[in-house]
């Protein structure tokens, strides 16, 4: 971080998307003094925690038409303690309507950003069910200040003389200072590559559309993927599935075969090819035939509505250049994204890159020049290419998170990740290899659990529960 002489400047800013990385951007913003507008295309806060039972029916595993890739019985993989943002703690509530547990399921979530939103006035920044259609840049009169034009359209329903709700369209164009993406990246499946799928005569759908497990009753089912959703989906799966195949790119040596946990769950090497006949050939020779294959393989990245005449652009799942996973070097601070790393703690992560950005526009915070930030993104894939890490593997920050939240809290001049936040990931992800069908319901990490209640009371001295502190 490094202080300015410049003075403070309010600028007036597009945040795209009212999920969590949005809301949070958009209290970051105003509270450096900017004025904000939030595009929401759906009709509440929280993106991609937004649950709905109907799903696509992507029968080419192309069409997006539902936002949301949440599953029925989905519960978080990470404890409340760890997800929320710093000062406004995911905390339990004691009222019947919440789900009280240390890893509760996508609606606690879900409420939990709607208290957020609340409590922060954030919802008066917000402007629901109106889609961002076209993001452009646009010279300003005379020609020396270049802005953002943003198109958008926004669905008003109306009532007419008591009459059932009438639907209309508006259309608008403004004109903004800066530009802040957060529509995230759980929407648009990226499918796996299979030799003869073609001429596969079985189902085939992408975890995006999986609500429920009982239409994999008594199935054959082969799921693609070692990640969260496949390790969730797979176990969903079993209890119903004739058997379960789980075919994964990245597995410890000595672990393939029948799972001891189950009866009807087998670990494979990835697929090698499959036939018209629904025969499915894994690398290591031995191969299933299955009703259905379950593309748990992520999502691209993918963002539409953004006009930049090239500067942007997402190759094999990168978005790039981008200094640190947030500025375009020849772009910023006037164009930004919030939430596009994965395998990490994503709210705290959010919060303070959007701090970053909201004191970079208001001149409290500089950013190198534009050839230092292209030397430092040049010097990054330099180092992905020499380690052998593909590229759609660019924003994965699961190993040096750490150090990734060290240095945008550095910028920031603010604390960052406390250190039983870490520890309690850590134990998390320890406890899901060897303990996958408990780890959310057994725990040892009570110590972490009172270190992070003592951090809470400083934000929250009312809702901390005094048997916390005193244990």
């Amino acid at each position: 971080m490094s202080a300015t002489p410049d003075p403070i400047i309010s600028r007036h800013v597009a945040v795209i998307g009212a999920g969590a990385s949005g809301l949070v951007t958009a209290r970051e913003l105003r509270r450096e003094g900017h004025t904000v507008v939030v595009f929401e295309r759906g009709d509440q806060v929280g993106g991609a925690w937004v649950y709905t039972p109907k799903a696509d029916s992507d029968p080419e595993l192309t069409r997006t038409t539902v936002h949301s890739s949440l599953y029925h019985f989905l519960r978080t993989n990470l404890p409340r303690e760890s997800m929320g943002f710093k000062d406004y703690p995911f905390l339990a509530k004691d009222d019947p309507d919440r789900d009280p547990r240390r890893y509760p399921g996508h609606r606690e979530v879900m409420m939990y950003l709607q208290d957020f939103t609340r409590e922060f006035g954030i919802g008066e920044l917000i402007r629901f069910e109106t889609e961002v259609v076209h993001v452009r840049l646009v010279a300003e009169e005379g020609g020396f200040k270049w802005k953002w034009k943003i198109k958008s359209k926004q669905r008003l329903r109306l009532r007419l003389r008591g009459k059932d709700e009438n639907e209309t369209v508006v259309e608008e164009e403004e004109i903004f200072d800066a530009v802040v993406v957060c529509i995230g990246h759980y929407t648009h499946p990226r499918v796996a590559c299979i030799p003869g799928i073609n001429e596969w005569r079985g189902k085939q759908m992408h975890c995006h559309s999986y609500r429920v497990p009982e239409p994999f009753q008594d199935q054959v089912v082969v799921v693609i993927g070692s990640s969260e959703s496949a390790f969730d989906i797979s176990q969903e799966v079993a209890i119903v599935a004739k058997e379960v195949h789980i075919a994964a790119r990245t597995v410890l040596d000595g672990v393939f075969g029948k799972q001891l946990a189950y009866d009807n769950m087998w670990l494979h090497p990835m697929i090698e090819g499959v036939n018209e006949d629904c025969y499915v050939y894994f690398q290591d020779g031995s191969f299933v035939i299955a009703d259905i294959i379950l593309h748990c393989t992520g999502y691209k990245y993918h963002f539409p509505f953004l006009e930049t005449n090239g500067v942007v652009t997402v190759d094999d799942n990168r978005v790039g250049p981008l200094y640190k996973h947030v500025f375009p070097p020849t772009l910023a601070p006037w164009l930004s994204f919030v939430g596009l790393t994965y395998q990490t703690i994503p709210f705290p992560i959010s919060e303070l890159q959007s701090k970053w950005i909201a004191g970079v526009l208001s001149n409290r915070f500089t950013l190198p020049s534009q050839e230092e930030m292209i030397e430092d993104v040049e010097t990054f894939y330099s180092s992905l290419e020499a380690s052998g890490t593909p590229k759609r593997y660019t924003h994965r920050v699961a190993n040096i998170q750490v150090g990734y939240n060290t240095w945008l809290a550095g910028q920031c001049g603010c604390p960052a990740f406390e250190e039983w936040r870490k520890q309690m990931c850590y134990d998390t992800v320890k406890r899901r290899l060897a303990q996958p069908r408990s780890y959310r319901d057994e725990w040892e990490d009570q110590h972490l659990v009172l270190q992070a209640q003592k951090d809470f009371i400083k934000y929250t001295p009312n809702q901390v529960s005094d048997r916390y502190v005193s244990q």
